[in-house]
């Protein structure tokens, strides 16, 4: 079973204010930080990077410099999320088996959450990191913002990436959802569209994306703590 990783580093970083996959945190521009605990997996035979059209010469520098010796390509992504990930997709070789799909603005991920999401895989079957949902969620009407229900949390998860898949199955589900004309904001939503079972696996430590700027601030402190930890063992 052979294996590949699309990184979405494209977007214009709306909600941050400024476009962040290249934006210096602890050393090192965020998005790197994922290629380097993707370095720690031999299991990836091609590591595909898709980033804005005018960053493709620096994100291939910086794939080049984290990841020598290993099949990378940095290419041009979409207008929307999922049709970055059909971009990279579609950049892929004949060679993986399967895949999973990871957000350059989540830089903590962890190797063993990787490879716990691996083991969940088979074909008709995904996988997806997530965490329990803390908060008591209310669906709110948008005219009124008047609560209508309040949903049971303990029955709800938030999802995260990186989003695991047969590869033949999120090939599927992407052309399915190009057909339908349907935009899902996570890759495992189109693979439950198709009919495909998808296993939650508990993320192990702070996974979180870098969506405002109180976020960034707290990713260097737990990334910098990280490295410590690293140079102490």
């Amino acid at each position: 079973m052979t294996w590949a990783v699309v990184v979405v580093a494209a977007g214009r970083g709306t909600r941050f204010g400024r476009p962040k996959q290249l934006l210096e945190l602890a050393g090192l521009p965020m998005v790197g930080w994922s290629l380097r605990t993707f370095a720690q997996v031999p299991e990836l035979v091609e590591i595909v990077v898709v980033t804005e059209a005018e960053w493709l010469a620096p994100m291939g520098e910086l794939v080049a410099r984290l990841l020598p010796g290993r099949s990378t390509l940095v290419v041009a992504g979409g207008a929307t999320r999922q049709a970055s990930v059909a971009a990279g997709l579609r950049a892929l070789s004949a060679a993986p088996d399967a895949l999973f799909v990871h957000d350059g603005a989540r830089p903590l991920v962890r190797v063993e959450d990787v490879r716990a999401g691996m083991r969940e895989v088979r074909p008709g079957r995904g996988a997806v990191i997530a965490t329990p949902v803390v908060d008591t969620i209310k669906i709110v009407d948008a005219a009124s913002m008047t609560v209508r229900q309040t949903l049971d949390r303990t029955t709800l998860w938030a999802a995260q990436t990186p989003q695991f898949a047969w590869r033949d199955d999120l090939e599927r589900a992407h052309a399915q959802a190009l057909q339908t004309q349907i935009e899902a904001t996570d890759d495992v939503a189109l693979l439950e569209a198709i009919g495909c079972e998808v296993a939650i696996v508990p993320a192990t430590g702070e996974n979180f994306k870098v969506t405002h700027a109180h976020d960034l601030a707290r990713a260097e402190l737990l990334l910098q703590g990280r490295v410590a930890t690293e140079m102490q063992a």
